[in-house]
């Protein structure tokens, strides 16, 4: 499995603080960021998995409505996210 409890423990406590603070958005944009990068690498090996990228679909959405929530909340930190995470092109 791809996303052990340790691999979820560093991300959470890298971006959001501490390894307890799973609910933080940052956190959470992190984890989704992991997963759509794996989705992402899944697809490009089997381009027939409809399943998979409509989960990857559902999933970008999610980290773009969080997206939305930090840029309004905290414009810094979403510019700080968005580069370390590097999202941007």
């Amino acid at each position: 499995m791809y996303l052990t409890k340790e691999v979820k423990a560093e991300i959470f406590k890298k971006h959001g603080g501490k390894e307890e603070n799973t609910g933080s958005t940052e956190g959470q944009i992190a984890l989704f960021t992991h997963r759509i990068n794996h989705l992402t690498g899944h697809l490009k090996r089997n381009h027939k998995d409809f399943n998979t990228e409509r989960s990857l679909v559902r999933l970008v959405g999610k980290r773009r409505s969080l997206l939305d929530y930090l840029k309004k909340k905290d414009i810094v930190k979403y510019r700080e996210l968005i580069k370390e995470l590097g999202i941007r092109k």
